[in-house]
Formats: structure tokens, sequence, C-alpha cells
């Protein structure tokens, strides 16, 4: 029998575009199951990865062996050993540029993804905007595999399958007849953030309310601020520094929803199949960054003809006096957890 071909796919960072990536690959693996795939992302990533089958993970260690072009020469030696077929470049920075151009030099067929730059421009600019719904990452990264010659349709549908939880998380689930909300309250980019001390009224309605409450995300000052709210509000549960990302992923794919920046929180939850309601500030859906399956109703916006105006959350609101964030009300968040449990 002749081994699988086999495809090597770049994307070192952000969490959030890894893990989107991994929902895209589900579905490759799934309709190309005579190919293996090479994914090559950052350790942390790995879990996101670890049910697809046909799929090895190698680490890439950007800041030890592959620092400096030498490392990058010395990941590709390492790649080259798979005999790939192809490389599917779907980062399209200076790393990943180099390692598919080593791969070129060899007559290994290279596609890159094509970010629409442009497009996105003219999406976040502050004169002339063009407020239109642009192709979604998920589909850009689809299009780098069918200009190599597979065949992929992207279902763009939740896939809810509870993973089994570990001993130590049991007791969290321990009342079954109570809803499951988690909360990922945190962002990389301070200006995608839902202002705390109303994050905190939206938690204390949900407490209110009965819900079993779950806080991701997030590093030290993060996680004094999660147990700040656990100490004030009953049957809320703080996650940070307690669970690895693996055990994570199978907790938030046995909640009932998810409330979550537009932040790798999103796209983990839809990794493993959990709606969720996203708020939005200076970034918007139209972008393409809306969570795989995820729909653009149980978003949470304000409109404003100054919104977007950044793709990635790195520029602060121009919407004046008040942020876009600013302007959402709590009871709004609340409301729609409350319709879409109930719905």
């Amino acid at each position: 029998m002749a081994s699988p071909s086999k495809i090597i796919v770049l994307r070192f960072s952000a969490m959030g575009d890894v893990a989107m990536v991994a929902s895209v690959l589900r579905e490759f693996a799934e309709q190309n199951p005579a190919t293996e795939i090479i994914m090559v992302s950052r350790e942390a990533f790995k879990p996101f990865f670890d049910s697809i089958p046909n799929l090895i993970f190698h680490a890439i260690q950007p800041k030890a062996i592959h620092k400096g072009i030498d490392g990058l020469y010395r990941l590709f030696k390492e790649l080259r050993k798979y005999r790939p077929i192809a490389v599917a470049d779907l980062h399209d920075n200076l790393r990943s540029r180099a390692i598919s151009s080593f791969f070129r030099i060899t007559g290994t067929k290279i596609k890159r993804i094509d970010k629409g730059r442009a497009e996105k421009k003219a999406l976040t600019r502050a004169t002339n905007k063009i407020l239109k719904p642009l192709r979604q990452t998920v589909e850009r990264y689809a299009d780098v595999f069918r200009s190599l010659g597979f065949e992929l349709k992207l279902s763009h549908k939740l896939n809810k399958s509870p993973q089994k939880i570990t001993a130590k998380a049991k007791t969290l689930f321990a009342d079954n007849s109570t809803k499951k909300v988690g909360i990922s309250a945190f962002a990389q980019h301070i200006y995608k953030v839902y202002p705390l001390n109303k994050m905190e009224e939206v938690i204390a309605a949900l407490s209110k309310l009965g819900y079993e409450v779950f806080i991701f995300g997030g590093g030290k000052s993060e996680q004094e601020i999660a147990e700040k709210w656990c100490n004030e509000f009953q049957n809320t549960h703080n996650l940070i520094g307690n669970f690895n990302l693996t055990e994570e992923l199978a907790i938030i794919s046995n909640l009932d929803i998810m409330l979550s920046m537009d932040s790798s929180g999103m796209h983990m939850a839809s990794l493993v199949g959990t709606p969720v309601v996203s708020v939005w500030g200076p970034t918007h859906p139209y972008a393409g960054f809306l969570g795989y399956g995820q729909s653009e109703d149980d978003c949470v916006q304000i409109d404003h003809p100054s919104r977007p105006n950044s793709i990635y959350g790195n520029k602060p609101c121009l919407c004046g006096v008040e942020s876009c964030m600013d302007l959402i009300m709590p009871e709004t968040i609340v409301d729609k957890i409350k319709n879409k449990l109930n719905g």
C-alpha cells in the first residue's frame, strides 16, 4: 500500500487564528483521508489538533532552536524529512515566508493565504469606509488548500461533542439542573475587552439568575480579578491558572454557552461546538474573524459610523467620548444570553 501524501501547514500564532486553522483542518482531514497533515505551530497550541486524524504536530521553537534565519533553515530541514508534496502557508509572515521559500527552491509546491489587506483597510479607514462583510478567515484558509488542488467544502456548522472532563473538574458539573455559562472576559488587546466594571454587572446578573459561571483566559492579574468575582458572586468559578489547555477545551465542550470578546475564547468554543455570544468594540465580525460556525445574530455590538476602525483590536475606539464598548449595556448582554439559553 502506498504511503499517504503529506502536506505541510504553517500557522504559528495568534492563539485564536491557530484555533480557526484546527476547525478547518478537521474538515480537511474528513474530506481528504489519503493526505497526511504536518501542522507546524507553537507547542502550546498542540491540544487544538489532538483529535484530528492523519495529523502530525511539529512544534516550532522560535525563541530557541528555530530562532533567526539559521534556526528557520534547521526547521526546514526537519520538515523536509516528511517529504511533503506541498506547503500551505496560512500565516504569511517573515518566518513562514522563509520556510516556504526554502521549500520552493527544492521544487515543492507553495501556496499562501490572501489576507485581503486592501479590503480590510477599506473596512476600517475613517473616511469613505466600505462597510461590507469580507471573506471569512476560515474560507481564506480553505482557499489555500483549494489552490493546491484539494477538494474542501466547509460546513460552517458547530459540531457539539462534549469531551470527558478530568476528575478535578467534575465538581464543577455536579449540579445537572443549572445552565453552564463560560466567560472569556479578557483579550490580548485591551481595546477588545468589555469594561471590567460592566462585566462584573453581567456576572452578578447571571449569578442571580442561577446560572453556573466559569471564568476563562488570562495570566496572574486576570486570575486575581476572576478570584475577586468568585468571592463576590455565587455559582462563579475561576479556571484561570487551574487547568491546562486540554482540560479547558474539555470543560468548554460541556458548557451550554460561552460569552467572549473577539478573542481566542470564541475560537476555542467554536472548535468544541459550543455556541458563543460575542462582544465587539473597535473590531467587527465583517472583517472575517467570527468564530467558526457561530452566528452573527449572537454578536453584541453598536452601530456607529466609526466602527470598525481596527482589524485586530490593537487601536483605540474612535467613537467619541464614550467608547463603543462602554456604550454596550450589561443588560443587553445578559438578555442575549438568556434568550439564547431559553430559545
